[in-house]
C-alpha cells in the first residue's frame, strides 16, 4: 500500500500545477509513462510484477521491471526542464540542468527514504518494500536509471522544446 503513496503524490502536483501551466503533450506522455509503470509496481510490489519476457530478452534473472520503473521517473526532467524554461526562470541549457540536477537530488532523497521506511516497517515487509533482490548496489543502479531517463529525457527537449507561453 505504501508503495503507491508516491505515485498519487505526483498525481495531485501534476493536476494542481496543470490548474495554471499547460505543459506539452510529449510531457504529458512522459509524466504519464511513470504513473503507469509506478502503479503496476504498486499492485505487485516491484520485484514481484511478471516481467519475465524483458528478463528473459536481456538475459537477466533479476526482475528488472525496478529499473525500467526508475528510468521512467527520470523522463520527469523534461516536464521540470519545460516548467522552468516556459516560465522564463532560466534559458535552454540551465533549465536542464536544472532538471537533471533536480531529478538526481530526488532520486537520492527517495533511496533514502525507501531505506528509513523498510527498516521501520522491518522483516518481510520491509524486504519487500525495498525490492532489492538480494543487490547490495540496487539503490546505486537505481539512481542510476533515474539519471539515464533524466538524460534521454532532456536529448528529447533539446531536440524538441516547447515554445515559451
Amino acid at each position: 500500500m505504501a508503495e503507491i503513496i508516491p505515485a498519487v503524490g505526483i498525481l495531485v502536483l501534476i493536476w494542481a500545477v496543470s490548474r495554471k501551466f499547460q505543459f506539452s503533450k510529449p510531457a504529458y506522455i512522459l509524466m504519464f509513462i511513470w504513473l503507469c509503470l509506478h502503479t503496476i509496481g504498486a499492485k505487485y510490489t516491484f520485484a514481484e510484477v511478471p516481467f519475465d519476457w524483458f528478463n528473459q530478452m536481456i538475459g537477466s534473472e533479476r526482475n528488472n521491471f525496478d529499473r525500467v520503473a526508475h528510468f521512467s521517473i527520470g523522463l520527469y526532467a523534461f516536464p521540470i526542464a519545460e516548467y522552468v524554461y516556459r516560465k522564463q526562470v532560466m534559458n535552454k541549457l540551465p533549465a536542464m540542468m536544472f532538471a537533471l540536477f533536480a531529478i538526481m537530488s530526488l532520486a537520492a532523497a527517495y533511496e533514502i527514504i525507501e531505506w528509513w521506511y523498510a527498516a521501520l516497517a522491518g522483516g518481510d515487509e520491509g524486504i519487500a518494500f525495498l525490492g532489492s533482490q538480494g543487490d547490495i548496489w540496487d539503490a546505486q543502479k537505481d539512481m542510476l536509471c533515474d539519471t539515464l531517463g533524466a538524460v534521454t529525457a532532456l536529448i528529447l527537449f533539446g531536440l524538441k522544446t516547447p515554445s515559451k507561453d
